[in-house]
């Protein structure tokens, strides 16, 4: 199977660097511009295509793109944590199709940042191998992977638990994928879906409003993600930044007494 990567980030470094261990045949690479690359230099070594196979995702609309493209006879488009929007017009080119990996439980959360909608809306995490289309990880399901969120989990966390999972979902679903036995289901329900402005609009933390403690810890320990500015409010005109470190305490004298009852055999006195 010929294929071209659409890949960025951690988790697409990784998932090209697995295929070429595997010894697929990657045709193509398409990329993000040098400004919002993460792990770029990575992504391209680990892909070893020739630099004229190396192409910037800003740019799809070219026709000496999409020709470039077309030239590489590949099989299957696959995107992993990539930004850009692949048109129908070059999907149409690969004869299996296009197949996304997105950290989200679809229907729920497509998009940005599923990892802070998950936290502030309470809505499932996971990941999810899916069938491009038209629309915003709108496409049929391939498999799908629940991923827990607990009390103590940030912006953060939560988001390197969703990276360790696609990789795995990726790498127990690839024999299928390859074979040409994936399975599509179409997404049910409406689900959710957010562009990156919604996350700028729960930011700001308004000093005069009336705030539910678990739904302001949310918006906190959601926004938590170092380096990156979290969620903050005003004073005399200065933005202040809040970070959540959460942590679980030793459990409480009625905890561990619940538990005893709990472990007692049913009938027990």
């Amino acid at each position: 199977m010929r294929i071209v990567v659409f890949g960025n980030n951690w988790v697409g470094w990784q998932v090209v660097d697995w295929l070429r261990r595997q010894q697929e045949e990657l045709v193509g690479l398409v990329i993000h511009p040098a400004a919002k690359q993460r792990y770029g230099p990575a992504v391209i070594e680990s892909a070893g295509v020739p630099a004229s196979c190396i192409f910037d995702g800003s740019q799809f609309h070219q026709p000496a793109v999409v020709n470039a493209i077309k030239a590489l006879r590949a099989d299957l488009a696959l995107s992993v944590f990539f930004d850009y929007l692949v048109p129908p017009e070059l999907l149409r080119l690969f004869p299996s199709g296009g197949i996304n990996l997105h950290p989200a439980y679809l229907p729920w959360n497509r998009g940005q940042y599923p990892n802070v909608w998950s936290i502030v809306e309470r809505t499932p995490a996971g990941v999810t191998l899916h069938y491009m289309d038209a629309g915003i990880d709108t496409g049929d399901v391939i498999a799908r992977q629940r991923v827990a969120i607990e009390p103590v989990d940030t912006g953060e966390t939560l988001y390197r638990k969703l990276e360790r999972a696609c990789l795995e979902l990726f790498k127990n679903t690839w024999p299928a994928i390859r074979a040409g036995k994936a399975p599509r289901h179409p997404q049910r329900g409406t689900g959710t879906s957010h562009r990156r402005r919604d996350a700028e609009q729960i930011d700001e933390i308004d000093l005069d409003r009336m705030y539910r403690a678990r739904d302001l810890i949310d918006v906190i320990r959601a926004k938590t993600f170092p380096p990156y500015p979290g969620a903050y409010f005003l004073d005399r005109g200065r933005k202040v930044y809040l970070r959540l470190e959460p942590a679980y305490g030793k459990p409480t004298r009625r905890s561990n007494a619940s538990k005893r009852r709990s472990a007692q055999p049913v009938g027990a006195a």
